[in-house]
């Protein structure tokens, strides 16, 4: 008995069906790529708003920073400008020497501005400024960490003018009483009694009411710079507040 094989024909594809396994393939690859975009996005989305809220959060600290500076300063200043007054008056030190003494010591005590840009840092660092995607927001933390390094400038100006303070100083006031005023807890005592100068020399005096007016004139110009640093940090606080619905 003869066995005959019998022939499966499966027919061939049409170009319909290459299309439609071809349209198929590209719509998973495109969904997936879709899929991992928003993702991404939305990862990104989620790191901007964090680092936003650690600015804001940096703002607040600094804001109560500057607060507490300004009030520093200008009680240092009006000790200053006393200082001035006395020194451009010589006639008037005897007797009043150990006020002389305690705003000699004290008027000069510039404390550097500390300010928190630890995001900031993290952001310029990292290269996450792309994250900051308004780019408002990027020129408003750009403009208020700029006049930080202008504070900073005029500090390295106030104690380039010190150097020459003390140089004078040091041959004006005895330093055994600038130790004696200086208290356990690092503050500044004044002296109830009125030790004499190692000398009364005028234009020695008039010399050192001139590098005193100049550090007066820098410590003015930094309280300016944190008038006006505390400004827009406020500003950026109300701006960040309502564009990024903050609480």
């Amino acid at each position: 008995m003869e066995v005959h094989a019998h022939s499966h024909s499966h027919g061939k594809k049409t170009w319909r069906s290459y299309f439609w396994e071809f349209l198929m393939l590209f719509l998973a690859v495109f969904c997936g790529f879709l899929a991992e975009y928003q993702l991404e996005h939305k990862i990104e989305k989620d790191r901007e708003l964090q680092y936003i809220q650690s600015l804001y959060e940096d703002l607040k600290e600094n804001d109560k920073t500057f607060s507490q500076v300004l009030i520093f300063q200008e009680n240092r200043i009006a000790m200053m400008d006393s200082l001035i007054n006395m020194l451009n008056h010589p006639e008037s030190i005897r007797g009043n020497e150990g006020l002389l003494y305690y705003f000699a010591r004290m008027s000069p005590r510039l404390r550097t501005l500390s300010v928190n840009s630890r995001t900031f840092e993290q952001l310029k660092n990292s290269g996450n400024f792309r994250l900051i995607r308004k780019i408002e927001t990027s020129n408003l933390v750009m403009a208020y960490y700029e006049t930080i390094q202008q504070i900073r400038l005029v500090e390295g100006l106030f104690f380039g003018e010190f150097d020459h303070y003390k140089t004078i100083a040091s041959q004006i006031f005895d330093p055994a009483i600038f130790t004696s005023m200086e208290m356990k807890n690092g503050e500044i005592a004044r002296t109830d009694q009125n030790p004499a100068l190692q000398t009364y020399d005028v234009k020695l005096i008039k010399q050192l009411s001139l590098f005193a007016v100049y550090m007066n004139g820098s410590g003015r110009g930094i309280i300016g710079q944190v008038i006006l640093l505390k400004h827009k940090g406020t500003a950026m606080m109300d701006y960040l507040r309502n564009e990024y619905h903050l609480e």
